[in-house]
This record gives C-alpha cells, structure tokens and sequence, in this order.
C-alpha cells in the first residue's frame, strides 16, 4: 500500500472523527484538498454540498489553497461559498465543449470530466446563487450543468449560477452549459472572466457597480445545448447575452454570442453607466445585435466589431436609445445580415461609425437606409456601404453631424432633414 494512500486513508479517518484541523493542516502544508477526502462522493445523486463546502472552509482555516474536484459527476441540492484565497478547481485546464450532445451522439457534459450537477432554486429567480465567489478565489475548470430544463420547452428559472464579490474575483476555463442565469459580476473590484463558453438561457453576464476595471476574456455563448424549437424560440425572444451597467473601464475581449434577443446591452442602473474597451467582440442572429440605453461620457470604445441580425420583429445591429447622452465609437466593425437596418440612433450623445463596411439592409422593400440618426451627434467616416440602396437619414433632431471619405455602392442617397450644423463631402459613389 502507497504511502500516499496511507496518508490519504489517515485524512479520511481524521475527518470523519472530526479532526478538521489537522486536514486545515495538511492543506496549508500542500495548498491542496481533495473533496473526496471530505466526503464528496460524485456518483451524481449523491447531495455532495456539505462535504464541499466543508472542503473550502477547510482551505480557508488553513489560509487558502486550491480545493480540488476529481473526474465525477457532483450533485448539489444546495449552494456553495468559496472564501477568500480559495480555488475551486476541477479536472479541466482547458474549457471543454459539448456541443451537439442531444443530436450527434458526443459525450454527454456527465461523461466526462469534472461535472456540477445543480438544482437548488428551480422555479425562481430570487435566492442565493449556486457558486459565490470572495476577495482572490476562483472557480476554475468545471461544467456547470442543470439537469433538469428541458431541452425543448421553455426554461425553468434558477438564480444565478456563480456571483462574483470582493476583490480579484476569477471565473476560469468554466462551461455553463445551460444555466438560466449564468455570471452576476456585480459588486466587486478587477473581476476576470475568462474562457468561459455555454449557452445561458435567460442572461449570460450581469457586470454592474465596477469602480475598478473588470475583464472579460475569450467568452462565447452559443446554442449548444438545445436548438429545439420551443425553447430556442424563447431564448430569442427573451435572451440577454451580455449586459453591461456602471463600470469604470471595462475591457472586453474576444466575445460572441448567438441566438439572443440582444447580444450587447448597455443600461443605466441605479449605479450608473458603462465606458470602456471592447475589442472583437461579435453577435450573430439576435434581434438586436447592440443596444445602448445610455453610455459615459468618456465613451464605450468597439473595435473589430462583426454583428449579424437578421430575425424578429425588426431585425437591426444597433440600436441607440434615446435615452443615451455619452459617446459610443464603432471602429473597423463588419455588420451583414438581411437585416432592415444597420443603425437607429437617437438621444443627445455622440455615436460615430469609422472604417466600418456595411454589407446588407433595406428591409424586404429595400428602401431603409443602412443608418438612421433621429437625434445627437453623428460621425459616419471612411466606411464601406457594399449594397445600393439608401445609405444614411439625418432626422430633424439631429443636432451635428459629418458624413465624409465614405465609399458608396450605387449613387449617394443620403436624406438630411437635420436643422443644425452638418458636413457632408469626400464621398465617393460608383
């Protein structure tokens, strides 16, 4: 016999006499705890909570370590709570995929791997999240996973499935795989997510009441779950991907998400607004590709942007409410799609378009334009409209506007009923 099963025989023997310290011990010894060794069996209908739980708040007495998940398939009826300086860690260094599960005969999310099986909430929104994250803890390399929705009907409402608090927070190479309410990132200081993929149902990240910058990294929402009829109908019709309210300096990189009402929404919350750095970020097949409700002064800056809309009521890539005062800039963005329009802006802020190419809009008629600005400031420069139909509408609540060094399919179409100040020249049309 091992002396390492020796040893892990004698933390097990520990345990169940109630000897925690000494396992509070071994993990400051090693920063290391196998839940297994607190009871946690992972057959999958086994409630595992208590012996996890027990688990963490015994890397916590030791000062922090990493509270290991083995391959198995956790069922939890109730939530967990990872103190400070604590790791949650399953098997996966890399976030896993299983997409096609139902149709093409891949392993299932409970084949493989280091599975969460969760189940408390079911029903309501309100209550305790499944996982709350501290001040520097992490949850890393697991699948989040509720066996119970259905994979064609409308989704049961869970609460969140990971909060995010404290400071340095980090959610890391995780699969939400069908959670009705995926990240609540609110309430703390430089969170990180990242390499995060699934298909949340309802909302995928809620970031709200950051006044220290927050990352969001290589994250990807996708139906990869359930494409079935009546619950992606709902998705469509009801889903948020990423949600954006006070936050002081967001970056967001390499993002996407499918199959949502809006992709991209950016509100004003009781807190405040967003502003920040959005590097290729996309958004295909979702009602709205982008709404901005209201946005910072200071700006929210979209670069190497891709959006596609092209179902709904009325399919458009961005919508500007007019409720928006700050500044959006879209820069190098690609927008197609049989969309009926690229872009509806109003409110009092500034909303600029440069180096963008505009593939397809109109409408079934053909006869919208690309871009419609009713109210603010606009700035439309060195973009590339590929489809000869109407490029740009300036509404009489425009306040100040410049149209200029655009390429234009077709002859130049563009209606200005704008009473202030506008420019309009260096454009060329075949």
């Amino acid at each position: 016999m091992s002396t390492r099963f020796l040893a892990a025989l004698t933390l097990l023997g520990l345990l169940t006499s109630g000897a925690t310290g000494v396992l509070a011990e071994e993990a400051s010894a090693s920063g290391q705890l196998d839940v297994r060794l607190f009871g946690a069996v992972g057959d999958g209908t086994t409630d595992d909570t208590v012996a996890f739980q027990r688990a963490l708040d015994a890397a916590a007495q030791a000062g922090g370590g990493t509270v290991h998940a083995p391959r198995g398939n956790y069922f939890f009826a109730g939530h967990l709570n990872v103190p400070d300086a604590v790791t949650l860690a399953g098997l996966w260094q890399s976030v896993p995929a299983h997409n096609g599960i139902r149709d093409r005969g891949l392993p299932k999310p409970t084949d493989d791997g280091t599975t969460f099986l969760v189940t408390e909430g079911a029903g309501s929104e309100d209550g305790a999240p499944f996982i709350t994250l501290n001040t520097n803890s992490t949850l890393k390399g697991v699948v989040l996973y509720y066996p119970e929705q259905n994979v064609d009907d409308e989704p049961k409402p869970y609460p969140w499935a990971i909060a995010m608090r404290g400071k340095n927070p980090a959610v890391l190479a995780v699969e939400m795989l069908n959670p009705y309410n995926g990240i609540d990132a609110t309430r703390n200081e430089r969170h990180l997510i990242r390499d995060v993929h699934g298909q949340p149902l309802r909302r995928g990240i809620l970031i709200d009441n950051i006044y220290d910058i927050g990352r969001v990294e290589n994250v990807h929402f996708n139906p990869w779950w359930s494409m079935k009829p009546k619950l992606f109908q709902w998705q469509m019709a009801h889903g948020e991907a990423f949600i954006f309210g006070r936050s002081d300096w967001q970056y967001v990189y390499n993002t996407f998400c499918f199959g949502y009402k809006i992709g991209y929404k950016f509100i004003r919350s009781e807190r405040g607004v967003c502003n920040g750095n959005f590097l290729g970020i996309g958004a295909d097949d979702c009602h709205t590709s982008l709404v901005v409700e209201d946005s910072a002064p200071y700006g929210l800056l979209i670069t190497n942007g891709e959006f596609v809309s092209f179902h709904g009521p009325d399919p458009t890539m961005i919508a500007v409410d007019e409720t928006n005062s700050g500044s959006v800039r879209f820069v190098n963005c690609a927008f197609w799609g049989p969309c009926n329009q690229i872009a509806r802006v109003s409110g009092t802020g500034t909303v600029g378009f440069s180096d963008c190419t505009f593939v397809q809009w109109g409408g079934k008629e053909g006869d919208r334009p690309a871009i419609q600005a009713h109210g603010g400031t606009v700035l439309i420069r060195g973009c590339e409209f590929r489809r000869d139909r109407p490029q740009i509408e300036l509404g009489e609540g425009v306040r100040r506007a410049i149209i200029a060094e655009n390429m234009f399919t077709g002859r130049e179409r563009i209606v200005n009923r704008s009473q202030g100040n506008v420019q309009i020249g260096l454009n060329v049309s075949d």
